[in-house]
């Protein structure tokens, strides 16, 4: 077991890139596959509507498996769930390089979503037993690097590699990489998190998996189909239901599967819901804004992403900052001045034309997500903070699942509206329109998202107390 007092950040660089290069490979695979779809379609002699389950599945196994991490870190040790989630994310990836059919690739996206599932709040949980409390903004500026900057290039790199490769390659490229991580992880990998052996409880886990299965998929395809469709709505009610009977269930556990409790720490609570407002405003974003590049101003999926990066880019270079600010004086500020810009740039957006430039575009996105990367990490950090080490795993399981509900659901609430709002006059003008009433109402939301910040008051980190 690491002793965070001790713990020296540079003598532990390589630790620090196995968990690292493990999250981004992971994260990666969420939006790697979105130019590759087309020729999959024409190789394997399927429907839009059947190859979409691609995408889709692999974000509703992720969303299945992030709420049960808690019990499975408490479960096993950290080196055995580390290496068994790479292993089981490597192993959806080859079958899914050389699968023959559909039904195969499938499987391999399924095997890669239930991998990187484990992944996420797996690795946050190591990097808060691991840091002291006055170092752990530094850590999860590392991690929120990772975690902007990899779903970001997914479109750029699919679309590069398509154009010059079947679209196989998109599993290749990342196969080595998950095995020399997979090699590095047995030798540097050290037992971190502490084993609780909790009981298992089935009919959580049936719960579980339908509650928030349920509400994820609903809230997916609820983007792009009726929202009082009987698919829409009944997995919606699955999922509503099941999920009440989860938490109620849970709080009568002596050994819960997942600890609603956290909740009762007010200060966690809050800055989850600032996690999930920032988080649902950026994933939406990359959903309509390439919409509305590709569909009303004629780019391509390759420029459409490429827009993306510039803001990726700064991201990636502020979450590290932005890390380091919150270790020294504390989320405050960083998350008033963040949503600050947030709501600006998201009204400024609100404001798009037909003339509107592919540079425009791309500045605004960048200053946005120098928003965004003020709040997401500082934001969660405050919140894990505020418990003790026991409750992490859950802290780290909650966050991430309720990340992953508030994405499904601002994104279809999101596409909504801007599909709802357009106005049928057949010109590109009309469906523009749609676009900015969408960003408007993303902006309203960034404004609740400002005001909860101000019920933050001193949030400096303390300093651990050093063991004699």
């Amino acid at each position: 077991m690491v002793n965070s007092q001790t713990f020296d950040f540079k003598k532990n660089i390589p630790l620090m890139v196995v968990l690292l290069s493990g999250a981004f490979i992971t994260i990666l695979n969420q939006t790697l596959l979105a130019t590759a779809l087309p020729p999959i379609m024409v190789d394997l002699h399927i429907t839009e509507s059947t190859v979409q389950w691609l995408q889709s599945i692999f974000m509703l196994v992720n969303g299945i498996m992030i709420p049960i991490t808690a019990f499975l870190i408490g479960k096993f040790t950290t080196r055995r769930l580390f290496l068994t989630a790479m292993s089981i994310f490597a192993f959806g990836t080859l079958i899914a390089a050389v699968a023959p059919s559909f039904s195969f690739l499938l499987l391999g996206r399924v095997l890669q979503g239930a991998g990187a599932g484990i992944m996420m709040p797996l690795l946050q949980t190591i990097m808060f037993l691991l840091f002291p409390i006055e170092k752990r903004g530094k850590a999860m500026g590392m991690y929120g690097l990772v975690i902007a900057f990899a779903p970001a290039i997914g479109p750029s790199l699919s679309g590069y590699l398509v154009d010059q490769f079947p679209w196989r390659s998109v599993f290749y490229v990342v196969l080595p990489f998950a095995l020399l991580n997979i090699i590095a992880a047995y030798f540097l990998l050290k037992n971190v998190t502490k084993q609780t052996n909790p009981k298992m409880d089935s009919l959580s886990i049936i719960l579980s998996t339908f509650g928030f299965g349920g509400l994820l998929y609903g809230f997916s395809i609820a983007g792009t189909a009726d929202w009082l469709s009987a698919e829409v709505g009944l997995s919606i009610a699955i999922g509503a239901i099941s999920l009440i009977l989860f938490i109620r269930r849970q709080l009568k556990l002596v050994q819960p599967i997942l600890e609603f409790r956290v909740f009762k720490y007010k200060i966690f609570t809050i800055a989850t819901g600032l996690g999930m407002i920032v988080f649902s405003s950026m994933i939406a974003t990359t959903v309509i804004l390439p919409l509305f590049m590709q569909t009303m101003l004629g780019f391509n999926a390759f420029h459409s992403g490429l827009m993306l990066l510039p803001g990726a880019i700064i991201m990636g270079i502020m979450n590290p900052v932005t890390g380091a600010l919150f270790d020294k004086y504390g989320a405050r500020w960083l998350l008033l001045t963040g949503f600050t810009i947030l709501t600006i740039t998201t009204f400024m957006f609100a404001n798009l034309s037909a003339g509107t430039s592919f540079t425009y575009l791309a500045i605004l996105n960048a200053v946005r997500m120098t928003g965004i990367a003020m709040v997401m990490m500082p934001s969660t950090t405050l919140g894990l903070n505020q418990l003790p080490n026991h409750l992490i795993s859950h802290g780290t399981a909650m966050n991430n699942t309720f990340r992953q509900i508030s994405g499904s659901v601002g994104t279809a609430v999101l596409v909504t509206i801007m599909v709802t709002a357009e106005i049928d006059d057949g010109t590109v003008s009309g469906q523009i329109h749609g676009v900015n009433i969408a960003f408007l109402v993303a902006g309203y939301i960034s404004i609740v998202g400002l005001v909860l910040s101000f019920l933050i008051k001193d949030s400096k980190p303390k300093r651990s107390p050093v063991k004699a």
